[in-house]
C-alpha cells in the first residue's frame, strides 16, 4: 500500500476524532472532558491491507446514537441501544452518574412542597429516572465528522478497498474501547 494511502487514511481519521471533539464542545457534552480525552484513532497500513480503528470512552457511544427508554424509544427510536438491559457504565448506576452530573453542572431545584434546594443526589435520581423511562436523544457528535470526513475519501480509495460507510462506522464504534 502506498504513502499516500497511509496519508489519506491518517488526515480521515485525525478530522473525524477533531471534528468529534468540536461537536462534543459546541453541544455542551464536554463537561467533565473525560470523552473528549478519550478520543483517539490507530492506523495500521499493511501490504495489502488496513485497520482503522476509533478510541473513546463506553458511554460515547451512547451519547452518539442515543438509548431508547425502557417505557418509550422515541427519543432514539433507530438506536442499537436500551436502558433496562442491565448493563451500566464504568461500574456506576445511571442514578450516581446523573448524581455526579448534577453536583458539576450545579443543578438544585427546589422543593414545591417545602421551597428547600433539593439534594444533589435527589437531583441526581430524578434525572436518571426520567432518562432511563424516557431514553436519551442521538447527539451524533461522532457519526456527523465520520460521514463527513468519509464523504471526502478519494472515491479510488473507497472503490479499490470496497469500503462501505456503514460497516465502517459500526465496526469503528463496536471497537471504541480503549485498549
Amino acid at each position: 500500500m502506498s504513502d499516500e494511502t497511509r496519508k489519506y487514511l491518517n488526515n480521515f481519521a485525525m478530522n473525524v476524532v477533531k471534528g468529534a471533539r468540536q461537536n462534543l464542545t459546541k453541544k455542551g457534552k464536554n463537561d467533565s472532558n473525560a470523552l473528549y480525552n478519550s478520543l483517539g484513532k490507530e492506523v495500521t497500513v499493511g501490504k495489502n491491507s488496513f485497520s482503522l480503528a476509533f478510541f473513546m470512552e463506553e458511554y460515547g457511544s451512547y451519547l452518539d446514537q442515543g438509548v431508547k427508554g425502557k417505557e418509550s424509544s422515541s427519543r432514539a427510536p433507530n438506536s442499537p441501544f436500551r436502558f433496562g438491559t442491565g448493563s451500566s457504565t464504568g461500574g456506576k448506576s445511571l442514578s450516581e452518574i446523573m448524581t455526579e452530573y448534577a453536583k458539576r453542572k450545579g443543578f438544585q431545584w427546589k422543593d414545591k412542597k417545602t421551597g428547600k434546594f433539593m439534594s444533589h443526589q435527589s437531583m441526581g435520581y430524578i434525572m436518571a429516572r426520567s432518562k432511563y423511562n424516557k431514553g436519551q436523544a442521538p447527539t451524533m457528535f461522532f457519526t456527523k465528522p465520520f460521514e463527513a470526513a468519509f464523504k471526502r475519501l478519494p472515491n479510488e480509495l473507497v472503490e479499490r478497498f470496497g469500503l462501505d460507510i456503514d460497516n465502517l462506522l459500526e465496526h469503528s464504534l463496536n471497537k471504541n474501547k480503549r485498549k
